[in-house]
């Protein structure tokens, strides 16, 4: 059997929505740009896709949804944009972030660094996530950017948006939020929030890949990364990716449908995963379920590492995924391990199991079986472990 855990890193694209793809890649194929009728017989569908998209955000229709190739180079160009809008000869020079976000954030903000950017990275508490006091100790009047993540790409753990953003307002600060963990898993209202950017990619809820988008409130002014046509109302230029859009538009309505699916189907096997999983000796889930998205499990089981259990887990057709990487003779420990305290042995541990609405109870009764032969077989084998009663609360 082959079983899909690692739906956190990418998902299978719905046939729906491939369904509604193809044609526009061999039938309907032309520039949607160009005066003539290959090009113009585009446009249906790609205005019905744009609504999708404002309609599954709730974004207002004065607010921009500009279309990207991922959330990577959305997040990007809010950091870009704001150095080069807010910052690059301004009074301000400051941006605050979490230690916890993705790579893509992290990197783009250690760039700034270089070019004279003061930033934060705010500390997760033992959950993995940001307390609110926190923040407001270190806004200031040189602050120009919150950029902090609605959901965690490894543990799943809900940040509070809601709170976040309205400290932002209240000390004018613009705030942005990678939503790419939140979208599609739980419902997102802008309308309700004062978010002024917000990354996503379609790829993470059932749509193709190379292809994302950012909302932008209030049509707030951010200097393009990319110069060239007038693509996108000048703001993105590039040929627009016409499949792709009509997917990710496509992807988001179905998502939003089955989010009652998502919250109580997907939930129930992911916590019936989980209960087995803790049924083991040793190990440790990071934070509480109800505090999580409904599809995402971060688990470290003492004496294993976890690149050891994921090729365990892959010798058997499940994938899974860990925040540990080998490199060469050095194992790098995950990132988010160490931020809420894990000790160092339990750094290597971590894996991942992330699930998506396509998940079978099939599968779950499969992943537990070999899960369970995986611990025993490599603890067999493992010079670190030994049995301690106590573990769990002697070690985090």
């Amino acid at each position: 059997m082959r079983v899909y855990l690692d739906n956190n890193a990418t998902t299978i694209v719905d046939p729906k929505v491939f369904a509604q793809m193809e044609p526009y890649f061999v039938q309907m194929y032309g520039n949607p740009n160009s005066l003539h009728d290959f090009g113009s017989e585009t446009h249906p569908a790609l205005r019905k896709a744009m609504d999708q998209l404002y309609c599954g955000l709730n974004a207002d229709d004065k607010d921009d949804i500009v279309i990207t190739s991922c959330a990577t180079e959305s997040n990007n160009w809010v950091l870009k944009g704001v150095y080069y809008d807010h910052i690059l000869g301004k009074d301000k020079d400051h941006i605050i972030t979490s230690e916890v976000e993705h790579p893509a954030i992290i990197s783009t903000c250690k760039f700034l660094e270089t070019l004279g950017v003061k930033v934060t990275y705010l500390p997760v508490n033992e959950k993995g996530i940001i307390e609110t006091h926190t923040l407001k100790n270190f806004i200031t009047e040189k602050t120009a950017l919150v950029t902090i993540m609605w959901a965690n790409n490894e543990t799943g753990m809900l940040f509070p948006i809601e709170e976040i953003s309205k400290i932002c307002k209240e000390t004018g600060v613009l705030f942005h939020s990678d939503a790419v963990q939140a979208v599609g898993k739980i419902p997102i209202d802008l309308k309700k929030l004062d978010i002024d950017f917000l990354s996503f990619s379609a790829h993470k809820f059932h749509g193709p890949k190379g292809i994302g988008g950012l909302y932008i409130k209030d049509s707030q002014p951010l200097t393009p990364l990319f110069h060239g046509g007038e693509h996108m109302g000048g703001r993105r230029s590039g040929t627009l990716d016409v499949p792709g859009i009509i997917g990710m538009g496509e992807a988001l309505e179905l998502a939003v449908h089955n989010l009652d699916f998502e919250n109580n189907n997907v939930r129930k096997l992911r916590d019936k995963l989980e209960d087995e999983v803790l049924k083991l000796d040793d190990v440790f889930v990071v934070g509480s379920r109800d505090e999580r998205t409904p599809n995402t499990i971060l688990v470290s089981v003492k004496g294993i590492e976890g690149e050891a259990m994921l090729w365990d887990l892959n010798k058997n057709g499940i994938a899974a995924s860990t925040g540990s990487a080998c490199a060469s003779e050095d194992l790098e420990s995950n990132p988010v391990m160490e931020a809420i305290g894990a000790e160092a042995d339990l750094a290597h541990t971590a894996l991942r199991l992330s699930l998506s609405r396509f998940t079978t109870q099939e599968e779950i009764d499969y992943t537990v079986v070999i899960l369970n032969d995986a611990v025993k077989r490599l603890r067999a084998i493992s010079s670190t472990y030994s049995y301690a009663p106590d573990w769990h609360d002697s070690k985090l």
